[in-house]
């Protein structure tokens, strides 16, 4: 080894004619080696070169979740559309909110439009899985199940500023646009769907009057909730939406069958 060291210090600096300046280093027992400083910084640049590059490269994948930009580009999105709708919102007032550069955003959506229909698909439609497709599948009694739904709308004054979301994407683009009119309207019928199914259950369990429409009763039922939701965000008034909470469970209350009514109060 000790063969080689001039060679290799010769390979980097090239003839040398100073004499080559060593550096002591602590040992055992009082011992005190000496290695060449050159070698030294040889050894130093070497083993920068290979770990410096893998290091930062380490560092930017740690930092980089392309998941979490989508993510963050899809809440960003609804809050703003929800707010000022599709129209009224630009992609620099989403990026700003999302923190994310307008490349990022190209690499997940290749434009406005992708990213609003995205917005239906993963979050609109997801939020009436959670509130109504879900709880309505596995319900035991459809009016109960129903009623709760209802009673579990809020009621503050900051959540019915802006409306529904479905309904407020239907309303200002179905016109104009068929990737979000075809969307819009999956949902509803998904969600008008999904209350039929349910009262056609409960009309075979006895739960429901035999004479009551299940398809007939949920368009009705859907209409009314979302007409109680404009006209309390149109007025920016909860007592609209309360009036209309105790107008829908009066009339789910007259779709029971004789044996099966009971009274019901909202939850405090």
């Amino acid at each position: 080894m000790a063969g080689r060291r001039p060679a290799l210090l010769k390979a980097v600096h090239g003839k040398r004619k100073t004499p080559i300046r060593r550096l002591a280093i602590p040992g055992k027992a009082g011992v005190a080696p000496s290695i060449p400083l050159d070698l030294l910084i040889l050894r130093y640049i070497l083993v920068g070169l290979l770990k410096d590059p893998m290091n930062r490269r380490a560092g930017v994948a740690t930092r980089r979740n392309p998941q979490r930009t989508r993510e963050r580009l899809l809440q960003a999105a609804f809050q703003e559309i929800h707010k000022s709708g599709f129209r009224g919102t630009d992609l620099e007032t989403i990026l700003t909110a999302a923190g994310v550069t307008k490349g990022a955003m190209y690499h997940h959506f290749a434009s406005k439009e992708a990213l609003g229909y995205a917005v239906v698909d993963e979050i609109i439609a997801s939020m009436t899985r959670e509130k109504w497709l879900w709880p309505l599948k596995n319900a035991k009694n459809p009016i109960d199940a129903l009623i709760g739904i209802i009673q579990s709308t809020s009621l503050r004054p900051a959540d019915l500023r802006c409306g529904c979301p479905l309904n407020n994407l239907a309303q200002e683009m179905s016109g104009l646009d068929e990737g979000f009119r075809t969307r819009t309207a999956t949902i509803f019928g998904d969600w008008q769907s999904a209350i039929a199914t349910a009262l056609r259950n409960g009309r075979q369990r006895k739960m429901v009057r035999s004479d009551v429409d299940p398809g007939e009763a949920a368009a009705f039922l859907l209409a009314t909730y979302e007409g109680y939701i404009s006209l309390a965000k149109s007025f920016q008034d909860v007592a609209r939406l309360q009036a209309g909470e105790k107008a829908m469970i009066s009339y789910l209350e007259s779709l029971r069958a004789p044996q099966s009514r009971i009274r019901r109060v909202r939850p405090s």
